[in-house]
């Protein structure tokens, strides 16, 4: 297992900078994921990690040794492609193999090696099948084998779900993990998929057009976002202009009772709200606001509600007890405070 550290990394492809002075530290054993939207730079900076491309300005590490413009074959990193990269014509044993043919493995040792990687991602017996004859999921574990088979100090995925459906992905990113786990192998996880992120993380990298907003745990990114594009970048979220007050904030000149809220201000600022943070009572005995249920949809063992009330529109996650054009009194369990996109955090309530 091997640290990954980047440093003040740059990148500007034709005209454009597409990185610009990214920090990164990976931990050994670590899964990173790096969660951005098309065009935030993400798989730009796993080709950076892997070789394929060189920073413009900064440093890259793997395992303490500088490693900023050696090339992809001999950087100690193996990459498991978006298209999975698979050769037709080969079988599975031949595709896993080839890797370790090319740096010349004894054969004895590449015999095991096979071994062990199909046994570790579940695909022993199908050495002879070739991959027109596989199923999504078992070709992405055929890559994912090849990769493993290199023995790489950092392992290297980039959107390696986007191409099977929703059921068989749910499936494959918890093998991914549990193969992650066992391998304790350090691994970064391109995606755009923020549930993917959150579900098979030791900790994520937000970027946007280039640059890192947050660099923390699921929990921490979700409850703690520090800028406001990662309050609505992660999850659903509720912003409202208006002042944090003691004991609640107040949206057009209207006060919402609040049992916790991240900061005070003076001056209107950017109100942020999850929706399962918004309490709703019938019969007004939580000193609420009162709203109107504007839509219902039905989530299973929860509600999504949109409500109207004087400072404008909110969504809410709430019990299924709820109906459309009901009139429902509102509070907020807890708010956070944006001033010019920050959070702005002091423990009040």
């Amino acid at each position: 297992m091997s640290e990954l550290l980047l440093e003040r990394v740059d990148k500007i492809l034709g005209t454009k900078q597409v990185i610009h002075g990214l920090d990164l530290h990976v931990k050994s054993g670590e899964l990173v994921s790096l969660l951005g939207a098309s065009g935030s730079g993400k798989t730009t900076m796993l080709r950076i990690i892997g070789g394929f491309l060189f920073p413009d300005a900064g440093v890259v590490q793997i395992g303490g040794k500088e490693c900023s413009h050696v090339p992809p074959e001999h950087r100690p990193t193996a990459m498991v492609f978006q298209n999975y990269a698979l050769w037709p014509n080969m079988t599975v044993r031949e595709n896993i193999a080839f890797g370790l043919k090319i740096r010349k493995l004894p054969r004895p040792e590449l015999t095991k090696r096979l071994h062990d990687v199909l046994e570790m991602v579940n695909l022993s017996g199908y050495e002879r099948a070739y991959p027109a004859q596989l199923s999504g999921g078992q070709q992405q574990r055929v890559a994912l084998a090849r990769a493993l088979a290199l023995e790489p100090d950092v392992l290297l995925l980039d959107e390696p779900l986007s191409n099977l459906d929703a059921k068989l992905r749910l499936r494959v990113r918890e093998e991914i993990r549990d193969i992650q786990l066992g391998a304790g192998i350090t691994t970064v996880f391109v995606t755009h998929d923020q549930d993917e992120a959150l579900s098979i993380s030791d900790r994520i990298a937000v970027l946007n057009e280039g640059r890192l907003e947050q660099f923390a745990s699921p929990d921490e990114l979700y409850s703690r976002p520090r800028t406001r594009f990662v309050a609505e970048f992660i999850g659903s979220m509720n912003i409202l202009c208006g002042r944090a007050v003691s004991d609640g904030v107040e949206v057009d000149g209207t006060f919402i009772p609040c049992e916790q809220v991240s900061t005070l201000t003076q001056t209107d600022t950017d109100i942020a709200v999850r929706p399962e943070d918004v309490l709703l009572d019938l019969d007004g005995g939580n000193d609420g606001v009162p709203a109107q249920v504007t839509r219902k949809i039905a989530r299973g063992h929860y509600s999504e509600l949109s409500l109207r009330f004087v400072g404008g529109v909110l969504r809410a996650f709430v019990p299924n007890s709820f109906e459309c054009h009901d009139v429902a009194y509102i509070r907020f369990r807890q708010v956070l405070v944006y001033v010019d996109g920050v959070l702005k955090e002091r423990a009040v309530g």
